[in-house]
């Protein structure tokens, strides 16, 4: 007879967490929450903490603006009966999107990246286009994902989930260092693994602020023909340039479909639509000899996950790519000054309340992102979520722990600084809290 007593050390009904998902214990998958719970608690504190983008130019009246701009665009420039846009905006449509042409046309005018509508693929925000290029490009066990180190925990998380390994390689000053990949793909095949893509934001990216210079993204595209690595990039930051000018993204210049673009209109556009792409032009051949774009193999896996992006977020997206021209970035000239103000703002109270002898003295520095939402600073205490906990607590101002951007140890002694969705009255008293903070922990620290 079986035994159907229930174990004494398990409360009747409830779940072992050991018998869930090994993600679920990732401490990956908690530092969002962590975070989100302390600006919860200490809702007055001036938070350096989240990337997201300003709401000084949102206003309630614009989303029924975007629509109207999209059923207009339907009926005046396609043609479309009103029966057609009915259908097109209540009713279940495009797996992989109704937009993608709209966003093909931007980004030829934004990024001179020339892409068929049909390999673009509108997902549900950035992060389910992660999780439906990973799902499609990793089939065998010893596939290996290959990202910066510290890195965006989206991608790594998301890995995380679907049980990819994955293999940190230490990020420079300038990003990625081609070479350092290079040796890390050849160290990979030696260890019978397969390096089939490395994940990488070559602007301004989350968490560091760094980018990659022209030379290196050729570099880094010669190694991915060379050695047969495809390219995961991830582009929401690069309009915001702070100085020089504009890079070509890696697509821009990729000459050999090595290249995926994930892209996002969360920091360009609209946080609340939660819509994204993948640019996936690369071609699929079957059993039988028959071409297919990957674009069309990621579909089959979005039919079973959100089945589709909705169709009244798309619209509104749409509307604000029809009234913009098709031209993103031009429509985001007041935000990229507005970014760019707020980090020389960030830098100069930095510099104003750490000059370089104090610095010194201390043991802080810090870099100078040429854009982007993010820098990163470091401090001669450990800067953990214990850490946090007290500067919010005592100081009220909140930031990000660099140590769980770190996949092979690290980022203990640093911060993330994010100024995007703070006003300028913010920054000046936030960055005078937390250099108080930082004067206590590290006279503490050299105390101890």
């Amino acid at each position: 007879m079986a035994d159907t007593t229930t174990p004494a050390n398990t409360t009747s009904g409830a779940l072992d967490l050991g018998e869930l998902h090994g993600s679920l214990t990732d401490p990956v998958l908690d530092a969002m929450n962590f975070l989100n719970e302390v600006v919860a608690r200490f809702p007055d504190a001036i938070s350096f903490a989240p990337g997201r983008p300003s709401e000084g130019t949102f206003e309630p009246e614009d989303l029924a603006r975007h629509l109207r701009s999209y059923s207009d665009h339907l009926e005046q420039e396609r043609g479309w009966s009103r029966d057609q846009v009915r259908t097109q905006l209540f009713q279940y449509g495009r797996t992989n999107g109704v937009i993608h042409d709209l966003i093909a046309r931007t980004l030829a005018n934004d990024e001179d990246i020339h892409v068929s509508p049909e390999s673009v693929v509108v997902t549900t925000g950035c992060q389910e286009a992660m999780l439906l290029t990973l799902r499609a490009l990793f089939a065998r066990p010893e596939d290996t994902l290959l990202v910066s180190s510290p890195c965006y925990v989206g991608v790594t998380g998301a890995a995380r989930l679907l049980d990819i390994a994955v293999r940190p390689v230490a990020e420079g000053a300038a990003g990625p260092d081609p070479d350092a990949i290079l040796a890390a793909v050849r160290e990979l095949r030696a260890q019978g693994r397969r390096p089939r893509a490395l994940y990488v934001v070559p602007d301004f990216a989350n968490p560091s602020g760094a980018s990659m210079t022209v030379a290196a993204r050729e570099r880094l595209l010669e190694i991915a023909v060379q050695e047969d690595l495809l390219v995961l990039e991830d582009d929401p930051y690069g309009f915001f340039v702070r100085e020089g000018s504009a890079r070509p993204t890696l697509k821009a210049l990729d000459r050999e479909r090595r290249v995926l673009h994930l892209g996002s209109f969360s920091k360009t556009a609209l946080p609340g639509a939660r819509v994204g792409y993948v640019v996936a032009d690369q071609e699929v051949v079957g059993p039988t000899g028959e071409r297919t774009l990957l674009a069309d193999q990621l579909s089959k896996i979005k039919s079973m996950t959100t089945v589709n992006t909705s169709a009244i977020s798309q619209a509104v997206i749409g509307g604000l790519l029809v009234e913009s021209g098709y031209r993103l970035r031009e429509a985001n000239a007041a935000a990229i000054d507005y970014y760019r103000g707020n980090l020389n703002a960030l830098l100069a109270e930095l510099e104003r309340h750490f000059p370089a002898e104090r610095r010194q003295q201390l043991g802080v520095e810090w870099n100078r992102p040429d854009g982007g939402f993010f820098l990163v600073v470091r401090v001669p205490f450990v800067a953990d979520t214990k850490a946090l906990e007290r500067s919010a607590r005592n100081y009220g101002v909140l930031w990000t722990p660099m140590g769980d951007f770190y996949l092979d140890g690290g980022g203990d002694h640093q911060l993330r600084l994010s100024c995007s969705a703070l006003s300028m009255a913010e920054i000046t008293e936030g960055i005078g809290r937390l250099a108080a903070f930082i004067t206590e922990q590290a006279a503490e620290a050299a105390a101890g």
